[in-house]
């Protein structure tokens, strides 16, 4: 059965090549670039529409007693728990396999357990789905920067990788605004379910926008086709598994996936709680929190889309110096939202829209881009899913941590449970600051020139 499976998603061996024209070549290769480029992006954005949904729903199930945040934030650390593991596996997997199969497998198999959750009140079934759809949500991010790197040379990477990036905050969009309305509207099994229709959906279109390698088409390689250098003589003679294995010891690596988990615990933080902390702080209803909420991934397009243009163009493609605007940015818009004066809606929308931005870019820095740099493009999914490691086991790790902390500080009051968001706040903020500090230490490490 394992072999069955193996065979079925591992990438087709070189066509031979095609005898074209050089406008030919380019007519076919432009072709794939853009479908590939138009599926990773939408396809992983709605992985996240499949992954956020809990985000939304957990205020009403609470309210209907069916579960408490403590348990909620169980559910949510299993998820990131087994993406964290999921990530890595799966990233080492990517190099070798068929894009095509392997991602659109991951979201179709995501918005199934979606599909699933809208129909139990069990704590254990939620628990042992939601960690099934982390698995499935971790063939998601390697497998686009795998494809991304087949098809897109290093020296426009920075740029299109940026633009990618802005797919995980359509995603969130999508969740925040629109599965808000639906749940507002029909309740929280709902929210599950027209997040499962639309990851379902989705996951069948990249059956036709994705493809395999280049040379699985009779094209050749990208950086033969762009006129790039090609891999020293003693990285070709290299396996595979001995490539991956020597990126992963590159001490800037693991710098960097400490860095990542940082950022991440902030920035689920935000994701995972901020609703509930703008219902329960702030006063907002459900719509208005999910609207308010909704601009940090409408201004991250932006952010994230913007980052690597910026680093490509402003500051010779040194993506320390990116980040250190972005990091900057991502822990100042904290602060104003959490400790700004109340009554301000304004400045929610404001200091949140921010946020987004500085998120979108910090993120696409330290969650791939500068260590994609560091590394042969050979081994791309395996140093993604190693970086992925790091960063999910620090947004596991924030929401267990936060729920058990709002759970131990909650009150009741005529009946209702009432958080108190304080200390969770000052740990996301502190996260933030720290990642920052430590992304620094790598300033003086170059990246690769072939």
């Amino acid at each position: 059965m394992f072999a069955l499976i193996a065979r079925f998603f591992r990438t087709a061996p070189d066509a031979p090549r095609l005898e074209l024209t050089s406008k030919e070549l380019k007519k076919k290769y432009d072709f794939r670039r853009w479908t590939v480029f138009i599926g990773i992006t939408l396809g992983y954005g709605f992985f996240y529409v499949a992954r956020l949904s809990m985000s939304v729903v957990k205020k009403p199930i609470i309210d209907s007693g069916i579960l408490d945040a403590a348990q909620l934030g169980k559910i949510g650390a299993i998820l990131l728990t087994v993406y964290a593991f999921g990530k890595f596996f799966n990233g080492v997997l990517a190099d070798r396999c068929n894009i095509k199969r392997f991602m659109s497998a991951g979201l179709i198999l995501s918005a199934i357990v979606n599909l699933l959750m809208g129909f139990t009140s069990i704590f254990w079934i939620f628990f042992i789905l939601w960690g099934l759809n982390g698995w499935f949500q971790a063939m998601g991010a390697a497998p686009s920067v795998v494809s991304l790197s087949q098809w897109f040379s290093k020296k426009e990477r920075g740029t299109w990788y940026g633009i990618w990036y802005v797919s995980h905050s359509i995603g969130e969009g999508i969740t925040f605004i629109c599965t808000s309305v639906v749940v507002s509207a029909l309740g929280w099994r709902y929210g599950f379910g027209v997040s499962g229709a639309l990851g379902l959906t989705m996951g069948v279109i990249l059956l036709f926008l994705l493809a395999d390698r280049p040379e699985t088409y009779g094209l050749p390689n990208v950086a033969e086709y762009k006129n790039e250098p090609l891999p020293a003589e003693e990285e070709q003679s290299m396996t595979l598994l001995q490539q991956q294995l020597a990126a992963m010891k590159y001490p800037a690596v693991w710098v960097l996936g400490l860095a990542s988990a940082l950022t991440y615990v902030a920035r689920y933080g935000v994701n995972s709680w901020g609703v509930l902390y703008l219902q329960e702080v702030k006063h907002y209803s459900l719509v208005q929190a999910g609207s308010i909420l909704g601009m940090s991934p409408v201004i991250g397009i932006a952010g994230g889309a913007l980052s690597g243009f910026i680093s490509d163009r402003f500051f010779g493609s040194n993506r320390h110096k990116t980040t250190l605007l972005y990091g900057l940015l991502q822990v100042a818009s904290l602060c104003v939202f959490f400790f700004g004066p109340p009554g301000h809606k304004w400045l929610d929308v404001v200091s949140i829209a921010v946020f987004g931005f500085a998120v979108s870019g910090t993120v696409a820095f330290l969650g791939g881009l500068t260590a994609i740099d560091l590394t042969p493009r050979r081994v791309t999914g395996a140093v993604m899913g190693f970086i992925g490691f790091f960063s999910y086991l620090g947004a596991s790790t924030q929401d267990w941590i936060s729920g058990y902390l709002l759970e131990k500080t909650k009150t009741m009051v005529a009946g209702q449970a009432v958080y108190n968001f304080d200390k969770v706040i000052y740990f996301w903020v502190g996260a933030a600051a720290l990642s920052l500090i430590l992304a620094m230490t790598v300033w003086n490490v170059k990246p690769r020139e072939d």
